[in-house]
């Protein structure tokens, strides 16, 4: 079990300035470059962050301990992430406080129906916007004490990180398991590429992902994907 469970009575206590201190963060996030902004405002904000990059992953996280807050991506490799926050909303231990994220807003709805306390829209990168949903789904002794002030600051990942999610999406256009895989692409890259403001890559996955929905072949446009990752790989995203 993990000794530093924020749910023990040893955790530090919040300031002003760290209102999320002693808290864990676990992020189940499939994208790096999400997960960067989200390692950036932990630190900011003075919470642990533990990753977990599909759903189950992040089942083995939870069997051994318990975060304070979990942070699920809607679209993952493994399912939908609104599977794992009905889990995690129907356990009987304690429960995480329980944010969805997204660059659909639209998928805000479906996340709390299945019982997310909060939605985070994609880019996150505004630390009082974090910090506030967070502090709005804690209980009163986990609230840092006084006045707190608002920051305004926001966070900028290293674009090394999106040159991982083109990476990593790279690979799955190489080893395509079926047809399915190419929405899970789609989706994945729309919502990285938007994260960045990589406009031809964002308008190049959204078409895969309308041509999928609608059953239309999409040769061109799996090729058109392939080249834009190619050129982004070749040059270090030179956006």
């Amino acid at each position: 079990m993990d000794t530093n469970d924020p749910f023990t009575a040893n955790y530090p206590t919040p300031t002003a300035t760290r209102p999320l201190l002693g808290l864990t963060v676990l992020v189940v996030e499939d994208s790096r470059y999400a997960c960067e902004a989200m390692r950036l405002l932990c630190l900011r904000s003075g919470a642990r962050i533990r990753r977990a990059d599909c759903i189950r992953s992040a089942r083995r996280h939870l069997q051994v301990y318990r975060p304070t807050v979990v942070v699920v991506d809607m679209g993952l490799p493994d399912g939908n992430g609104a599977d794992l926050i009905a889990e995690l909303a129907q356990a009987e231990t304690d429960k995480s406080v329980v944010l969805a994220t997204s660059a659909d807003d639209n998928l805000a709805e479906e996340a709390a129906i299945a019982g997310a306390q909060g939605f985070l829209s994609k880019p996150i990168t505004s630390l009082a916007v974090f910090q506030q949903l967070i502090l709005a789904a804690l209980p009163a002794d986990r609230q840092p004490p006084g006045l707190r002030p608002v920051v305004n600051d926001q966070v900028t990942p290293d674009e090394i990180a999106y040159h991982d999610d083109i990476n990593y999406a790279a690979e799955l256009l190489d080893n395509l398991t079926d047809d399915k895989a190419l929405d899970y692409i789609a989706q994945f890259l729309e919502g990285v590429a938007r994260s960045v403001e990589d406009g031809g890559m964002e308008e190049a996955a959204r078409a895969l992902a309308t041509r999928r929905a609608a059953g239309q072949t999409v040769i061109s446009e799996t090729a058109q994907i392939a080249g834009l990752i190619q050129e982004r790989l070749a040059t270090k995203i030179a956006i």
